[in-house]
């Protein structure tokens, strides 16, 4: 099946957020807002035969016009395994160099074993742990440059 890849709005990025079992305390549209008033932003829909099967949202969180931050993102299960992650990072890796960042940033938990994979599968170099009290809510940052 095809992905493709659109620029997309909070709602949709909402929408996908609520299938993902893993943001079981996901964010508001006026959270998605705020975040992204800042500088600039992006919305990344991923669509599978019409249907929406993933996201990535970040924005210039360093506003230092290098670093850009992906700060949300993921894929419907169902979706899982069909390369839709890749290609939502591959597309805003593309969008990142159009605007002249030079490195993209992320943090993912401990916990969430296989975005520490992917990142890892991907390029991105560990930059920075930040321990918690519960080991498995232990925050990993990564970095990859463009």
């Amino acid at each position: 099946m095809q992905v493709v890849v659109r620029s997309g709005t909070i709602e949709e990025a909402i929408q996908i957020q609520e299938q993902i079992p893993e943001f079981e305390n996901g964010y508001t549209a006026a959270e998605y807002t705020n975040r992204l008033l800042g500088g600039e932003s992006v919305i990344l829909i991923a669509e599978i035969a019409g249907k929406l099967a993933g996201f990535k949202v970040g924005y210039d969180r360093f506003l230092d016009g290098k670093v850009f931050y992906s700060w949300m993102g993921g894929v419907v299960p169902v979706f899982r395994g069909q390369g839709v992650a890749k290609i939502l990072l591959q597309k805003m890796e593309v969008w990142c160099k159009l605007k002249g960042y030079k490195s993209l940033k992320f943090k993912t938990r401990n916990s969430h074993r296989s975005m520490i994979h992917f990142a890892i599968h991907q390029g991105f170099d560990v930059v920075d742990f930040e321990p918690q009290p519960n080991p498995e809510n232990s925050k990993i940052y990564f970095l990859k440059e463009l």
